[in-house]
């Protein structure tokens, strides 16, 4: 299975989202925030990233591009979940480098066939 990388400063969220990947037999790994996150999928290369928007310091759309631009890291698909769920978000996220705009609560049957379409 995939490793995921979680990038939620909401330990809840966060929570829910690794059971829900865990459950289907995804392993995962979590980031708090931008800086964490850029820093982890150089040091962790996963399969897949799930990124929050609103976030202390660095938000997920600054992190977002910073992932997607490095060449070491710029072929780690990133899905970007928010609460943020604004077309003009959804467009900014996808210019950013995001392969995918998810809405919180994200449903688990919708965030396994995202994985699925994305990463096998």
């Amino acid at each position: 299975m995939a490793h995921i990388l979680i990038v939620d400063d909401s330990p809840t969220d966060a929570y829910l989202v690794k059971n829900m990947l865990e459950s289907q037999g995804h392993k995962t790994s979590e980031a708090a925030d931008g800086n964490e996150a850029i820093a982890k999928a150089a040091e962790l290369k996963p399969n897949l990233i799930l990124m929050d928007v609103v976030m202390p310091g660095l938000n997920g759309f600054q992190a977002t591009r910073k992932i997607t631009k490095d060449p070491a890291t710029s072929s780690i698909p990133v899905v970007i979940i928010s609460s943020k769920n604004m077309e003009s978000d959804r467009a900014w996220g996808l210019m950013q480098g995001a392969k995918e705009f998810l809405v919180k609560p994200v449903k688990q049957d919708e965030l396994i066939s995202t994985i699925k379409k994305l990463i096998g």
